[in-house]
């Protein structure tokens, strides 16, 4: 007997137990269903599921449970993302410890023992949410699996020569004390002092540059004018010595812009990533290096040294002024690079790091991604955008401690590299050494860096298709569908694409689901730094894990939208009326043997044409990954064609004696509400299930709602005829019931007489077929066509004779 109420605190936590002991997400390596294989995102351990992850993760298991009702075996694995920088600066905070205050070893045993402690809540919030990963097939980019098959990608790029290292400017974080790769910017507006600055020339006349980083003066190494730029030409050649500071030549350079300050250019490398094509294109000039990792001036910058950077900036102003060198300071608002991590203005520092080598590569990168599927398209400019934009090959070496070492060490006597076995994989350099070198020498440097952690990301497919042996292995590469945010187009995706083509010069997947932010209402998107988010833990608990799906699946890929709590209440509404209509449906169908009447009436032809229509529609979309669209379409037909039209138009049918009639409508309402339960099961996962339980699993035979086969479009049921039948009966039945109402008159109030008129063609035959429905429900004693019919609706004329 079904409960009177749903429950879905309850019900959900009994519905997620119910999929595991029963297997329903589980995919099969043995099975001979076609392969649809997903390449999960792995969230990163350093906080819970946010608001973001419950919108994008919902709409790559919408497309999921979708696949796996279409008969496909679905892989859908879940990973975490647990190494390098994010886990450090967490257990740095949780533990109130630092890394360099201990050794490697004991730092990185600490990680990993937390990591397990957290990792089952964590994993925890998307279980709840109902996301139908099949949560046995799991990977962690720290365990060893994992560093394994990043310490191979490694080896691998560095046979092919696409990996090396060099003494070069790097993009540096003094907060994070390492290195960062150009995909890990983030633009930040702020407010700099412009400062306009005389500088003394052996012409005898004054020369002003403007700086907004006048604390790396003592680096200076030239100043530069445009060769163009008439106002400047008598000072080439000539030097100037820059306040308090060192004496520099002025020379020409086409990067100056004339137009920018007041067209002259002090350069001192490296402020900024212009400062290294600067130094590049003018070898002749000898660069000085005054900034530490930490931030600092060192000894090269005089008397400012050991001041921080910031400080140094406000000593040379003042300095400046004491010298009457400052000319003016203006307030300018400038777009600032800084680590997308901590948010501090990076700097650069020349170090000796590994890179990535794709710059020569982009032309292929570029015709790769055209190949890929973008869902929304759109998105594949901002790949290719990207590819043209870059600069810089992949910086992959970090300082840091928690991650997967470099499989390397240095050879001490002859410097060579010496890669680790492959079958020795994975190692860790610091602990174990190789025998001895090619030169003999047995005295090895073991390097001390870290791959960067998305240098393990990029490899998600090659983790989870190496999870598995043999042909179904094969199969698993290239994957169907990577689903991701478009905030990281130009760090997973790229990085993804970038390794799958140096290995194996081919595309990762076929498809991208690439998904959107989640704004605030005033635009913003939602983030906890910002304070305008709302913990998807805390809807749940509200309202439930099927409500949040339902606003998750409002937005479209690709789109940002912003968060509105009213979707939650309609999604509630939905879950309540879904529960509702079924109960009722059911006291109906109790007796309902399955079997399909001679004749079908006109009504129950119109609900089942118009659920064939949306049937066509949901595999359309969903095939295209426009889930939205389904949802929205299954919604209006639920709510308005069957729960407020059918339901009370075949009411008196299925209460009825008729048995030909009963049976035709309670036909109709089996597969209708069975369609409507199929095609909201991978928005409204929970409800669906506790409904196809109660009501529809024992006659389907099929142990789960998500495990049913997705209903199919049947020609045979395209019934224009009855469409428009039914589109007079819905007419007829609003306009009568509104005058009944603005009458004050009960809905089951008799009518003597009821008169109809229309120049539709075939309207009498369309009448005669819908009368004894539109009869029963509207209480009308007669009907009958005739021309006094003052009220029109929908192309009908209606006349009442109370």
């Amino acid at each position: 007997m079904a409960e009177q109420q749903y429950n879905p605190k309850e019900r959900e936590t009994h519905w997620q137990n119910y999929w595991n002991q029963h297997k329903v997400n589980s995919f099969d390596p043995a099975s001979k269903k076609k392969l649809f294989s997903i390449d999960t995102p792995p969230p990163t351990m350093s906080g819970r599921m946010h608001i973001g992850h419950a919108f994008s993760y919902s709409q790559q298991d919408f497309i999921a449970r979708y696949k796996r009702m279409q008969n496909y075996n679905v892989f859908f694995p879940f990973g975490t993302d647990d190494n390098g920088l994010p886990t450090e600066r967490m257990i740095e905070k949780l533990k109130n410890v630092k890394p360099s205050e201990m050794s490697r070893e004991e730092f990185i045993k600490l990680c990993t023992k937390t990591l397990n402690e957290l990792r089952p809540e964590f994993i925890g919030d998307w279980q709840n949410l109902g996301i139908s990963c099949d949560f046995n097939i799991m990977y962690s980019t720290i365990n060893e699996h994992c560093r394994k098959l990043s310490q191979w990608s490694f080896i691998d790029l560095y046979n092919k020569g696409k990996a090396y290292q060099k003494e070069a400017p790097t993009i540096w974080c003094t907060e994070c004390k390492t290195a960062i790769a150009q995909a890990e910017l983030q633009d930040k507006e702020k407010q700099a002092d412009f400062v306009h600055v005389e500088a003394k020339t052996t012409l005898g006349k004054p020369l002003v540059f403007a700086t907004t980083r006048p604390e790396l003066m003592m680096a200076c190494i030239a100043i530069s004018v445009h060769p163009d730029d008439k106002r400047y030409k008598e000072f080439v050649g000539k030097k100037a010595t820059i306040p308090c500071g060192p004496t520099v030549p002025i020379i020409t350079d086409d990067l100056t812009k004339m137009e920018f300050g007041t067209g002259v250019v002090y350069w001192c490398p490296f402020g900024d990533a212009a400062d290294v094509e600067f130094v590049a294109k003018h070898p002749e000039l000898k660069i000085k290096h005054i900034k530490n990792q930490d931030g600092t001036l060192n000894e090269h910058a005089g008397k400012y040294a050991g001041l921080y950077l910031s400080k140094a900036r406000r000593q040379v102003i003042e300095d400046w002024k004491a010298a009457g060198a400052i000319k003016s300071i203006e307030q300018k608002k400038q777009m600032a690079n800084v680590h997308e991590r901590c948010g501090t203005p990076v700097e650069y520092l020349v170090s000796r790091q590994w890179f990535i080598k794709y710059l020569d590569s982009k032309e292929d990168l570029i015709k790769l991604g055209k190949k890929l599927k973008f869902f929304p398209d759109f998105m594949r400019q901002r790949y290719e955008n990207w590819v043209n934009g870059l600069k810089w090959d992949w910086c992959i070496s970090r300082q840091r401690y928690f991650g997967v070492p470099f499989p390397l060490w240095h050879c001490k006597k002859c410097k060579a590299v010496i890669l680790a076995d492959e079958k020795q994989l994975p190692v860790d350099p610091l602990i174990q050494k190789p025998s001895k070198c090619s030169c003999g020498s047995t005295d090895f440097e073991p390097e001390k860096d870290v791959l960067d952690t998305w240098a393990t990301s990029s490899i998600t497919p090659l983790i989870t298709q190496n999870l598995f042996d043999g042909a179904i292995s094969k199969k698993l590469f290239p994957m169907d569908m990577r689903p991701q945010g478009h905030d990281i187009i130009s760090t997973w995706l790229f990085y993804t694409i970038a390794k799958s083509y140096l290995h194996f010069k081919k595309l990762p997947w076929k498809t991208a689901a690439i998904s959107g932010w989640v704004l605030d209402p005033y635009g913003q998107k939602m983030s906890k730094s910002k304070g305008n988010t709302i913990a998807p833990q805390e809807i749940m608990s509200k309202y439930s894990a099927d409500a949040l799906r339902w606003a998750a699946s409002a937005s479209k890929l690709g789109e940002d939208s912003s968060f509105q709590e009213k979707e939650l209440v309609t999604g509630q509404k939905f879950v309540i009326k879904l529960w509702n209509a079924s109960k009722f449906c059911s006291i109906h169908l109790k007796e309902y043997d399955g079997k399909k009447p001679k004749q079908l009436w006109m009504a129950d032809r119109w609900i089942l044409s118009l659920m064939n229509n949306v049937v066509k529609q949901s595999i359309e979309n969903y095939d295209d990954y426009e889930y939205s669209k389904t949802r929205h379409e299954v919604e209006v037909f639920f709510w308005h064609a069957l729960c407020d039209n059918y339901l009370e138009i075949a009411k008196y049918r299925l209460y009825g004696t008729d048995k030909e009639a009963k049976q035709s409508a309670q036909y109709a309402l089996y597969n209708v509400l069975l369609n409507v339960v199929k095609m909201m099961s991978p928005i409204t996962p929970h409800i669906t299930e506790e409904v196809f339980q109660q009501f529809f699993a024992q006659k389907e035979k099929v142990k789960s709602a998500h495990l049913s086969a997705w209903p199919s479009f049947d020609k045979k049921l395209v019934d224009t005829e009855a469409e428009e039948a039914g589109r007079i009966m819905v007419a007829v039945v609003g306009a009568v019931r509104k005058y009944k109402s603005q009458k004050g008159k009960p809905l089951n109030s008799e009518i003597k007489q009821l008169v109809l008129s229309s120049d539709m063609k075939n309207f009498d035959k369309l009448l005669k077929n819908i009368e004894s429905d539109v009869k029963a429900v509207l209480h009308v004693q007669r009907l009958s066509i005739g021309k006094d019919t003052p009220i029109e609706c929908e192309g009908v004329k209606i006349g009442i004779v109370e």
